[in-house]
């Protein structure tokens, strides 16, 4: 199995039904494995019976339970991934039709090589506008990270070594990130467009604390100097600031 592509839930049936739909775009690499893991919260608005309805395809498994936020069920998902990388593709969120080609690319990398390939995204802003966030460096990692997360096919095996850490209540994904490059899981571009998503999600929508939890995680994690943390955290409150604004106006 080359990817395992995890999909957490709650309270968004037509969500979950957008991102199914966008499954079709990968299916279109037929040389390609992959399985869909669906992390549902409980929500019972008949997300659980459209998933049991689709009889296993794209070698869906799913579970239905209450958890503790959205971080807990993305390791969740990572607990039941069996493919050899893992990309987060959460309910609404949809692959790019141009994803077939990307994941071809991905499924070329040595397996020997310990690293997290990154891609781009299209940002949603919810009125025909969508913005291209290209990937960056991988140095990038000591600011922000240096891709969207819905554009990071990471290590299967190096996620169940560094899951998602809950203390980080909007930021966790920055820190996972963080310690898998730490640990030595270098970031490495793959080119081309991966997935799409609105620009309203947890750590889009809440400007600062993802500042306050972006700047622990840099000098916890990655150990940035406290002059360099606090520059990076103004950096961020600005940036961050100008992307919300849009959205909302959007």
């Amino acid at each position: 199995m080359l990817l395992s592509v995890i999909t957490v839930a709650w309270k968004n049936y037509e969500g979950v039904v957008k991102t199914w739909q966008s499954l079709a775009h990968l299916a279109k690499a037929t040389d390609i494995t992959f399985e869909w893991i669906v992390v549902d919260g409980g929500s019972g608005d008949g997300t659980a019976g459209f998933l049991e309805n689709l009889n296993g395809q794209y070698n869906l498994r799913y579970i239905s339970e209450k958890d503790n936020g959205i971080y807990d069920a993305m390791n969740k998902g990572i607990n039941m991934a069996e493919g050899r990388f893992a990309i987060f593709l959460n309910s609404g969120d949809v692959f790019h039709e141009d994803v077939s080609d990307v994941v071809r690319e991905l499924a070329s990398k040595p397996q020997s090589e310990r690293a997290m390939y990154i891609g781009d995204a299209l940002l949603d802003f919810g009125d025909g506008t969508k913005i291209r966030r290209s990937a960056k460096h991988g140095w990038y990692i000591y600011h922000s990270l240096p891709a969207s997360h819905q554009a990071i096919f990471f290590p299967v095996d190096g996620l169940k070594r560094h899951p998602y850490d809950l203390q980080y209540k909007v930021s966790s994904d920055y820190a996972l990130a963080a310690s898998l490059y730490k640990s030595g899981y270098a970031f490495k571009r793959i080119k081309g467009l991966v997935s799409e998503f609105s620009m309203g999600g947890v750590s889009t929508s809440n400007n600062m604390e993802l500042c306050r939890d972006a700047k622990n995680v840099q000098r916890k994690i990655l150990r940035v100097p406290g002059f360099w943390a606090e520059l990076s955290y103004l950096l961020r409150m600005r940036t961050t600031g100008k992307t919300k604004a849009l959205y909302h106006k959007a």
